[in-house]
């Protein structure tokens, strides 16, 4: 059978085994494996329009497959895909007891791996095409319904899809043989980390709870107004409001000590966020660049003694706000 790339998505070794031992329990679906398939709209009309598609042979697909393979044929790609729509089908009768919603979307996602199988599929490895592309089809099918059967996904990355489905018969493997399932131990023969063992035990074990769910039944809270806040707390916001209120205070006394050049320095440099130049203030008072810099270095002096003088805790403020004043371009 073709190898497939290291670049696909996802591992599908081992999931089928593993479907029935994982979803089924969660969901809570009745046993009868001969359910029959769900009548809506359109899914007959479906079936009677693939039925009238030829069905290939073995020696008919292979030389489409070679034909396709070596000249990239795309009419022998569509009688490949289309001879085949009904394997699609009947491979998704089997997984219709875990998806009791639109039988078509099965049918869709199976179509859809019909097509990446007959674009991989390798007619040199002496497999016959159905084969193989039964394989793709119960890939695609089985990933639409874990990514779809809860309204948020449990298994996102390649790593928790394999998780999601070997954890449970990991555990219950160690049970059997008399082992305590604990995290450690399934971690180590899961070959993962401890805590994304703990991650998605939890996240298989709750079900999907609505924001607008109440806590209790005879509460009117919902669940979303416990939700904790991303911000910075209330404490944190009053005490950054009242530091800037004083910081505020201090650049009004520290203006009442400065000359003209000093002040414009302050509030056109230092206390903007479109700064003037060295040279703008240069050409204003009719100085020199390095005049304007030294005024800038001793005003920043003043500032700094003055806050510290009023402020002891100013420079741990200053570090955790990042509210360091800063000069602006020096040209």
């Amino acid at each position: 059978m073709a190898v497939m790339n290291k670049s696909d998505d996802i591992d599908y070794n081992d999931i089928e085994s593993g479907l029935q031992e994982e979803i089924r329990p969660l969901v809570a679906l009745p046993d009868d494996r001969n359910l029959p398939a769900i009548t809506q709209p359109g899914l007959h009309r479906y079936l009677q329009e693939i039925s009238q598609y030829k069905l290939l042979s073995r020696e008919e697909a292979e030389a489409l497959s070679i034909k396709f393979h070596e000249e990239g044929d795309q009419d022998a790609a569509y009688q490949l895909v289309t001879a085949n729509l009904r394997l699609v089908v009947k491979v998704a009768m089997d997984f219709q007891k875990y998806w009791m919603q639109n039988f078509m979307d099965l049918i869709q996602e199976g179509n859809v791996g019909l097509v990446q199988a007959t674009k991989k599929f390798d007619p040199y490895r002496g497999v016959k095409f159905s084969y193989y592309a039964a394989y793709w089809i119960r890939a695609y099918i089985l990933k639409f319904i874990m990514d779809n059967w809860r309204l948020v996904k449990i298994g996102t990355t390649q790593a928790q899809r394999k998780l999601f489905f070997s954890l449970n018969k990991e555990r219950k493997l160690l049970e059997s043989q008399g082992f305590q399932a604990e995290t450690k131990l399934l971690a180590q023969r899961l070959k993962v980390k401890e805590s994304e063992v703990i991650e998605m035990s939890q996240r298989m074990g709750g079900g999907d709870v609505s924001l607008e769910s109440p806590v209790r039944a005879d509460s009117e809270d919902e669940q979303k107004n416990f939700l904790p806040s991303e911000g910075p707390g209330i404490e944190d916001m009053v005490a950054g409001s009242q530091m800037k209120a004083k910081l505020a205070d201090m650049i009004v006394i520290l203006k009442k000590n400065l000359n003209s050049k000093e002040t414009m320095i302050l509030e056109e440099r230092l206390l903007t966020d479109e700064p003037l130049t060295l040279q703008n203030i240069a050409d204003k008072f009719d100085i020199s660049r390095e005049r304007v810099r030294q005024i800038e270095v001793n005003l920043l002096k003043k500032m700094k003694k003055l806050f510290e003088a009023e402020m002891p805790d100013i420079k741990d403020f200053f570090e955790g706000e990042s509210m360091v004043i800063k000069g602006g371009p020096d040209h």
